[in-house]
């Protein structure tokens, strides 16, 4: 059976352009929402260890700067070959170590020191369209490369309870808007605390997403076989289900 190769994919993607209306009518900014999609089926693949479908998820990545690379070519500003050959260049330049005579201890820290140097300012290149939690981590992993950062675990309890305090005084007061800062400066400093005990924060409340639809799907499925429905069940029979299933599920 012939196997397709990458010059076949490109040819498919060059007919789809000139002849398929939706394919065609497809720009740079039409097409982000589908590459952000496709990336986290990939990594929904990878957490589901199943490798027939990170390979079709793969592949449902790929066609996305494939498409871009199309549509760019069209626009006679840069080729996928274009794309290959600063992405071998960046690889080799990034790998003093492997394609040069660097110490691998050395690369990762000049890396760093090449990155900053070219830099405005110590925040800039962190894609503003990352999870907020993500960005946040990183924002804040950047800023402690240059030290402003807390010393002590107990600073960073000390500031999630002084962000508290801030959101009740807002809550009394009822403004609206400095309750959402104030929640906004609470989620900060949480990450914070992840972050400096080597957590990532983005995976931790990925997790936790988990173990709630689990633990609440257990209180959907018991009280269907008590012959209830949620909506007249009581918070508190509800509450002691949920902990039932923590117990049950060990997590």
């Amino acid at each position: 059976m012939k196997r397709h190769s990458f010059e076949d994919l490109l040819k498919v993607m060059e007919e789809l352009r000139k002849k398929c209306p939706w394919d065609r009518e497809q720009t740079h900014e039409s097409l982000k929402k589908y590459l952000i999609e496709e990336c986290y089926e990939v990594i929904d693949a990878i957490d589901s260890k199943d490798d027939n479908k990170l390979k079709e998820e793969l592949g449902d990545l790929l066609l996305q700067p494939v498409f871009h690379a199309q549509i760019a070519k069209e626009r006679g500003a840069f080729t996928i070959e274009d794309v290959i050959d600063n992405l071998v260049k960046k690889l080799i330049d990034r790998h003093p170590h492997v394609f040069g005579d660097a110490e691998p201890q050395d690369v990762l820290k000049n890396w760093e020191k090449k990155k900053m140097e070219k830099r405005e300012s110590v925040l800039e290149g962190i894609p503003k369209h990352l999870p907020a939690l993500m960005r946040s981590q990183k924002l804040q992993d950047r800023a402690s490369q240059v030290g402003f950062d807390f010393t002590d675990i107990s600073q960073v309890f000390e500031k999630i309870e002084e962000e508290i305090s801030e959101l009740k005084e807002s809550l009394r007061d009822e403004d609206r808007e400095n309750i959402k800062h104030e929640i906004g400066d609470i989620l900060t400093a949480v990450v914070e605390l992840a972050r400096f005990v080597g957590v990532d924060a983005e995976s931790a409340l990925q997790e936790a997403n988990e173990r709630f639809i689990r633990r609440f799907q257990y209180i959907e499925k018991r009280a269907k076989e008590m012959g209830k429905r949620l909506e007249d069940m009581s918070l508190e029979e509800m509450d002691k289900l949920w902990e039932e299933g923590k117990r049950n599920m060990k997590q």
